[in-house]
């Protein structure tokens, strides 16, 4: 198990965004881990049937299994590394673990049409 699973794994056992667990997302990621929390905490993931988005404040960006396609995990991240995690992605880790997602009965892929 690692740093990021530890920490999410502590979120999901008491069920919120507690002080220490702040501290451990911050110790491991800084300011990335600073984004993903005021993401969570606007409710700025939304959990579709078919993928989890997070609202950046340029873009959508979608999230399947810690991959973002935004340009941070494109050009700044160690793929082969599971505790290197663009803002997105440990965002949706967080909010997951807390049950803080926003849920949306409908498929992304039509929405984004739209937008």
């Amino acid at each position: 198990m690692n740093a990021v699973d530890r920490w999410e794994a502590a979120l999901a056992d008491r069920g919120e965004l507690t002080p220490e667990a702040v501290d451990r997302i911050l110790d491991l990621h800084g300011e990335r881990g600073a984004r993903a929390i005021d993401a969570v905490s606007e409710r700025r993931v939304k959990e579709y049937r078919d993928f989890t988005v997070v609202v950046g404040h340029d873009d959508e960006y979608v999230i399947e299994d810690d991959s973002c396609d935004c340009k941070d995990a494109e050009y700044n991240l160690d793929d082969d590394d599971p505790e290197e995690l663009c803002w997105h992605a440990i965002a949706v880790r967080i909010a997951r673990a807390v049950g803080a997602e926003d849920h949306h009965d409908m498929w992304y892929s039509e929405v984004r049409e739209f937008l």
